[in-house]
């Protein structure tokens, strides 16, 4: 309870000065961004006694991260880790008032599953930026959270980034469902990213998903 007084509030206080950093600029925003992040990390620490750790090397340059998802916890505490990641979400976040805006401003990948042709070839530029800019490509191929030990099919887009982007997969596996449930109360702990050996571009579908389903769930134990 303690938590939720103090992060949900605080996190408001962010999200309203989001849109006043966009308007000088991307580098100012991203700033506001990891300072948040920051924060989250700090109430999970002191509020919550959860840590994290990384296991494996995080490799440099542009690659599509595939990551594990059992918590909100790893949404937020991936922007600590990683380099300015650009995650993928859904065209309606775009549609929140003032929020879109600055959300379009960090920097993403919007998917759009009824767009046409010309949505596509925008979403296509939008990613060839990002990777120009050398950011990371994040994206959660199980599509939402899923309890701790469950092991899900991924979502079909994963593999179509993959094909269009011919980038790296870095796959990180993750066990942050085992103190942050997402219902049920919480524990202390150290939440484990399992960074795993990057898969090379180019592999068949069928390849590419069995390697990142089984490297993104190697702490299912």
């Amino acid at each position: 309870m303690l938590f939720k007084l103090v992060f949900y509030p605080g996190s408001v206080a962010f999200v309203l000065l989001a849109p006043l950093c966009a308007l000088f600029g991307q580098k100012p925003l991203i700033a506001h961004v990891y300072r948040w992040a920051h924060f989250h990390d700090w109430c999970a620490r002191a509020l919550l006694g959860v840590r994290w750790r990384i296991e494996g090397p995080m490799p440099a340059g542009p690659c599509l991260v595939a990551m594990k998802h059992e918590a909100m916890y790893e949404t937020i505490q991936a922007l600590l880790f990683l380099d300015r990641p650009a995650p993928v979400f859904k065209r309606e976040l775009l549609n929140i008032p003032i929020w879109g805006g600055a959300l379009r401003r960090y920097g993403g990948i919007v998917v759009d599953r009824g767009a046409g042709a010309s949505a596509l070839r925008a979403m296509l530029a939008e990613a060839r930026a990002l990777i120009a800019a050398g950011r990371p490509i994040l994206i959660f191929p199980e599509g939402t959270r899923v309890p701790h030990g469950e092991r899900p099919e991924l979502k079909s887009g994963i593999a179509g980034l993959y094909r269009m982007l011919n980038l790296p997969v870095v796959p990180i596996a993750c066990d942050s469902g085992r103190f942050l449930p997402r219902h049920g109360p919480k524990k202390t702990g150290t939440v484990t990213f399992r960074v795993g050996e990057p898969i090379p571009p180019g592999l068949p579908r069928d390849e590419v998903e069995a390697r990142v389903h089984a490297a993104i769930n190697a702490l299912n134990v």
